[in-house]
């Protein structure tokens, strides 16, 4: 491997092309692999089946569905990521083609109102996120029709929301804490139990159970539902949808060991579900929830209905994810980096005091396992290798031609800041040398910061950067043909050699930039 340096006036970063290629061949050849631009995944087929599946569970119960709708309805970048080809709004998109038919209902657990339950994806609470998702649902064409508000006992921050829903027009309900659940089948079966909860008035034969996380009693909202319905003489089922683990790949399939990496923190484990093999004779993948509340579940369908219409966990799902993969090489590929970048991810937040070691341990077992190493992320020997020589922090992105630029700290920028800089230059065909933003344009800024915002440091940020680059724009030329490449850097792989602010790491995330970082904060301090 060698490397090729571009010279030039500007010291803010450098910019390495690595060659795989011996000296005596002639071509040069990118030793990143093209690894995202591989379609292993048909989005089109799926959107068809999923739809039709779903149909077909309806039509199997005759009045109404109620569909518990694990996982992400929108933005589900992690099926994207492990399935190439994905599209992160599939699960919406297979919804409008049933949206004349469907309805809403998001349940939210009391006690995740009470706490502020946050999501780390958003950094968002639980009762915001609600109101986010019914605005994107009725933003998309979905019919909303309800809140619920699971496990509640009076608490007031609870209360308090109900209210600020109503007095929003918005309809709730209240579900109760049932003693004894779940395994008090009798009591949780009977006027006591899910008799005591509000029966939610819904409209459509396809009623959606989410939420704004796990934890938050969809499938408790759905059973309790089945009971009213069932005592009023409509003939109502349940179904799950829930894309991971896909139940008919192998147990060790990567896809299905990244989703054990993703939840790690929940402590969820892919499992052969022994029901459907000893009704069946095949051999399916649940985790271990699903298969150990389904005797539970068996004997509340069968006080319901007086017997169960399901033999095992994966008889109640509807998913057809499994089916439309195309390349399974391409699937499998991806599904690594991400347990590499899953990896990561944990360890940051075990230095950040977010995240646990048996989280950590558990990701570096599932490694160990399919033989994955970090090495095998491209990046990540470039940005150490960087920032060791130039004991400063650096960062390396990979492009889709498997061009390797990278970005270290100067007096003006980040290296996060440099890097993107000479990203969208590699895309533009911009030679190095040229300013895209001239350094007399980034001192005011640094004195904004420094003598007016109170800020330390005075090197510009990723969001500082573009807002500097898309302001040169106006007028250069060179400026406007960076700031167009911007899209292409969707789906590069980056990694950092610190940890970085979340100014930065929303920046990367919003460019659809996949980043890890290295567990380690650019200073020493004590508060941060």
């Amino acid at each position: 491997m060698k490397e090729k340096r571009k010279k030039g006036k500007n010291a803010d970063a450098i910019f390495r092309l690595y060659v795989c290629a011996p000296k005596e061949n002639a071509g040069i050849f990118p030793c990143g692999l093209v690894r995202f631009m591989k379609i292993g995944f048909d989005n089109n087929k799926y959107l068809s089946l999923q739809s039709e599946k779903i149909r077909e569970r309806i039509s199997k119960f005759g009045d109404k569905l109620y569909l518990e709708f694990g996982g992400k309805l929108f933005d589900d970048y992690h099926a994207s990521r492990v399935l190439p080809g994905f599209a992160p709004d599939s699960k919406l998109r297979m919804l409008l083609q049933l949206a004349d038919q469907a309805e809403i209902v998001i349940a939210i657990n009391a006690a995740d109102i009470e706490k502020n339950k946050v999501r780390h994806d958003l950094g968002i609470t639980y009762d915001v996120d609600v109101l986010r998702l019914i605005q994107e649902f009725r933003d998309a064409g979905l019919f909303v029709g309800s809140v619920v508000i699971t496990q509640y006992s009076g608490q007031a921050s609870a209360k308090q929301f109900r209210n600020k829903l109503e007095h929003m027009g918005i309809k709730v309900y209240r579900h109760y804490t049932i003693e004894g659940y779940p395994g008090n089948v009798s009591r949780i079966v009977s006027d006591e139990g899910y008799g005591k909860n509000d029966y939610i008035e819904t409209s459509r034969p396809l009623v959606i159970i989410t939420a704004p996380g796990p934890g938050s009693g969809k499938m408790a909202t759905c059973l309790s539902q089945l009971y009213h319905e069932n005592k009023r003489g409509i003939k109502a089922g349940y179904a799950k949808f829930e894309t991971f683990p896909i139940w008919n790949l192998p147990l060790k399939h990567p896809v299905n060991m990244a989703y054990e990496a993703a939840t790690a923190d929940l402590n969820d484990v892919n499992m052969i579900d022994p029901f459907h093999l000893e009704a069946y004779g095949e051999t399916t993948v649940n985790y271990n929830r699903d298969v150990e509340i389904f005797p539970v579940l068996n004997a509340i369908f069968d006080g319901i209905y007086g017997e169960s219409p399901y033999k095992s966990p994966t008889d109640m799902g509807v998913n057809m994810a499994g089916f439309c993969i195309v390349d399974d090489n391409a699937c499998r590929e991806a599904s690594n980096q991400e347990i590499i970048r899953r990896y990561y991810q944990a360890l940051n937040r075990l230095v950040t005091e977010e995240g646990s070691k048996d989280e950590v341990y558990k990701i570096e077992l599932l490694m160990k396992k399919d033989n994955i190493a970090p090495s095998m992320r491209q990046v990540i020997g470039v940005c150490n290798t960087l920032a060791a020589a130039e004991r400063a922090p650096a960062a390396a992105m990979e492009l889709r031609d498997g061009q390797i630029v990278t970005g270290k700290t100067s007096a003006l920028l980040g290296a996060s800041a440099a890097l993107l800089l000479n990203a969208v230059k590699a895309y533009g065909d911009i030679p190095h040398n040229i300013h895209v933003i001239a350094p007399s344009a980034i001192e005011p800024i640094q004195r904004l910061k420094t003598n007016y915002l109170g800020s330390h440091n005075p090197r510009l940020h990723t969001d500082e950067v573009l807002i500097a680059l898309s302001v040169s724009a106006a007028t250069d030329p060179m400026a406007e043909k960076a700031l167009a490449q911007l899209p292409k850097l969707e789906g590069c792989q980056v990694h950092t050699s610190v940890m970085l602010s979340p100014v930065d790491i929303g920046t990367f995330k919003k460019l659809g930039i996949q980043l890890t970082s290295e567990p380690v904060y650019e200073h020493k301090k004590i508060y941060r």
